[in-house]
C-alpha cells in the first residue's frame, strides 16, 4: 500500500505540471472506487484552474477555487503524468486532462481508491480526526509522551495510529523502532518522554529520507514519472528476518502484530 512518503512523492512529482493550468477535461471510466465517483465531477472541474496540489496523511488535494478533489491512493493506485497522449489500460479509471496537454491519470486496479468532492477538506468525516503531520513542528516527543499516558497498547500500534500522528505506515514504524531502541511490543503508556524524544525524531528522519529516496519500492507502486522508489534499499529492519543486526549482528526477530510483520532486533530494542 502507498504510504506516506509514497503520496508525498506523487505530490512532488506532478504539482509542477498540474499546478496553475486549466482544466479542459474529467473523464470517469469506472466510478466503482471504494466511494463512488461523483456524477458531476466533471461539471465541477471543467474551465477551472487547478490551483495547487496538496497532501494531507496518504490524501491527496486537488483545489480549485471553488472546492476541492480529495484523492486517496489506495491499496494499489498511482497518478501519473502523461504526456505522449498513451491509450488508457484497464484500471486507468481517471483522467484530468490539463490545457497544457498534459493529463493526470488515476491508476487503480484493485479500485480502493477514491475521488471525492469537498468545498472545504479540513471539515471532511475522512480528514478532520487527522492526528498532526509527522514533519510538521507540532509533532515532537512531549506530543507522543502526553497522548500515549494510560495507553496499554504496544507502542507500535501507538505510533500506527492516525489519530495520534499520520502517516507512519507498517515499514515505517519499524525502521523508526529500531532506530530509537524501543522493542516493537512494549505498551505505549510505559516509555518515558526522553525515549520519546528518539522516537520522534527517528520517525521525522525515517520519514524525510523516504521522501527524499522517492518512497520505498512496493510491488503496486509507481511514481508519477514511472520509476519505482528507492528507499527498500536503505530498510534496516523491515523484511530482514534472521539477518543480523546492522547495529549489534544478532539475528532480527520477527512477530506479527495486528496482523502485520514485526521486526526487530532483540538486543537493541527494549
Amino acid at each position: 500500500m502507498p504510504e506516506l512518503p509514497e503520496v508525498e512523492t506523487t505530490r512532488q512529482g506532478i504539482a509542477p505540471h498540474c499546478e496553475g493550468q486549466t482544466i479542459e477535461r474529467v473523464t470517469v471510466r469506472d466510478h466503482r472506487l471504494r466511494w463512488p465517483v461523483p456524477d458531476n465531477l466533471p461539471a465541477l472541474l471543467e474551465g477551472h484552474v487547478l490551483r495547487r496540489v496538496d497532501r494531507r496523511a496518504k490524501y491527496l488535494f486537488l483545489h480549485v477555487d471553488h472546492g476541492t478533489v480529495i484523492v486517496h491512493l489506495g491499496m494499489s493506485g498511482s497518478l501519473r503524468v502523461i504526456t505522449d497522449r498513451a491509450e488508457p489500460a484497464r484500471h486507468d479509471h481517471v483522467d484530468v486532462a490539463l490545457a497544457s496537454g498534459v493529463i493526470l491519470r488515476f491508476n487503480d486496479p484493485r479500485r480502493f481508491g477514491c475521488w471525492l468532492w469537498t468545498e472545504d477538506p479540513e471539515v471532511h468525516p475522512l480528514i478532520r480526526h487527522l492526528g498532526p503531520e509527522p514533519l510538521a513542528s507540532d509533532f515532537n516527543g512531549p506530543m507522543l509522551f502526553r497522548e500515549s499516558r494510560g495507553r496499554q497498547t504496544p507502542v507500535k500500534s501507538f505510533i500506527m495510529d492516525n489519530k495520534v500522528v499520520v502517516g507512519v505506515g507498517n515499514i515505517y514504524a519499524n525502521e523508526a523502532l529500531f532506530k530509537a531502541g524501543i522493542h516493537p511490543a512494549r505498551k505505549a503508556g510505559r516509555i518515558s518522554l526522553d525515549r520519546y524524544h528518539r522516537l520522534a525524531e527517528a520517525i521525522r528522519e525515517t520519514l524525510s529520507a523516504a521522501i527524499l529516496m522517492g518512497g520505498t519500492t512496493l510491488r503496486d507502486f509507481v511514481n508519477s514519472d514511472g520509476k519505482p522508489g528507492y528507499f527498500a534499499q536503505s530498510l534496516l529492519v523491515y523484511g530482514r528476518r534472521g539477518q543480523p543486526c546492522p547495529a549489534c549482528q544478532t539475528p532480527l526477530r520477527e512477530i506479527r502484530m495486528n496482523n502485520r510483520s514485526t521486526v526487530y532486533c532483540p538486543r537493541c530494542q527494549r
